[in-house]
């Protein structure tokens, strides 16, 4: 089959690997129907995460179709389309049983981590992908979710969710800013108003993103480009500040962002990955009550986000903004990674080139 190849830093390939094999009696192979790009990618070609070695294939992300079943598997055939969790689930260890999936201590990968496809496993951004722990880590996909749907709840939407909006304990009636209108931001903007925030609001230099950020449910927009963009946060909140401040792009000056615009008694939900360390003024921010927190997504909650995608209240099909072949994956990381230009969200890769 055909796989991206990780070469390291800077390089990658799309070539020819073997095909995967049932190893275990808990997997499943899945044959790769749609498959899209995640900005961890990118962090993995600069060389940011080093765990990922030489000859990894990328991706965590895909929908596609059961081709084969370990002898354990109950709750899967040949056949089934599925969704991919990024996320690994033995369903047996005292994690998983608390529902800390993204600290699994299953065997796969590495015990206590989730995150193992395109990282320490081989992973989705190839033909065909060997998935653990199948019966926990795949969902049956409904008659009427189409893939461009189904692809973002391996990820972005439970991150979002759960990351942002759920530990950010949003309540009804709140205000929420989001720092950063990118995929990941656009999902917790997107998800927010499930929780009743009364005010979303976007925060994003890049005027394109902003007007994005409307049709998944902002209802304000700021800049911060623009020399009162404090001021104008704070005039749609009582002036105290906003209950909830979500960082969603993983850079110093965007977390000190969201730790000026919370009020106190507030939460800082961080979602983005970060390359290096943020300075925390804790001689200033210990007396304001805040609570900040951060995490890895735990994908608990996809079958319930699953759900509300088949009734369209979360508009998943919106964030795919380019489709490509499979074969055709290295344009693909181009476009991703030129999204300024591009204004991509998420790049689609089908199988077929048909959409």
């Amino acid at each position: 089959m055909k796989a991206l190849v990780y070469g390291g830093p800077g390089q990658k390939s799309w070539t020819d690997v073997p095909d995967p094999l049932v190893i275990h009696p808990t997997d499943a192979i899945v044959r790769i129907d749609t498959t899209t790009i995640c900005g961890t990618d990118l962090h993995i070609l600069k060389g940011d995460v080093p765990a990922v070695q030489e000859g990894r294939i990328l991706g965590h992300e895909g929908v596609g179709t059961v081709t084969e079943v370990g002898s354990s598997v109950t709750g899967f055939r040949t056949g089934d389309r599925v969704i991919i969790s990024c996320i690994k689930s033995c369903g047996h260890c005292g994690n998983c049983k608390k529902g800390l999936y993204s600290h699994c201590a299953g065997e796969e990968g590495q015990p206590g981590t989730g995150w193992i496809f395109g990282h320490l496993i081989d992973g989705t951004q190839a033909e065909y992908v060997r998935v653990p722990y199948a019966d926990n880590s795949l969902y049956k996909l409904p008659h009427g979710v189409t893939d461009d749907q189904a692809v973002m709840l391996s990820d972005i939407l439970p991150t979002a969710f759960e990351i942002g909006v759920q530990a950010g304990h949003v309540k009804p009636g709140d205000v929420v800013a989001v720092v950063g209108a990118g995929p990941i931001g656009l999902a917790a903007i997107a998800t927010s108003g499930l929780h009743g925030a009364a005010t979303i609001i976007a925060i994003d230099p890049d005027e394109g993103r902003l007007a994005r950020a409307r049709e998944f449910g902002a209802t304000e927009v700021v800049n911060p480009d623009n020399p009162g963009w404090i001021r104008d946060v704070m005039s749609y909140t009582d002036g105290a500040g906003v209950d909830v401040a979500i960082e969603a792009v993983g850079i110093p000056d965007t977390f000190d962002m969201a730790l000026r615009l919370v009020r106190p008694g507030g939460n800082v939900a961080n979602i983005g990955v970060h390359g290096r360390s943020v300075e925390l003024r804790l001689q200033d921010l210990w007396i304001r009550n805040l609570t900040i927190s951060m995490g890895l997504v735990n994908t608990n909650t996809t079958p319930m986000l699953l759900r509300l995608v088949a009734q369209h209240k979360i508009p998943a099909e919106k964030f795919a903004t380019h489709h490509f072949p499979l074969a055709q994956i290295i344009d693909a990381y181009d476009t991703f990674s030129r999204a300024a230009e591009t204004h991509a969200l998420k790049v689609i890769l089908r199988r077929d080139s048909h959409h």
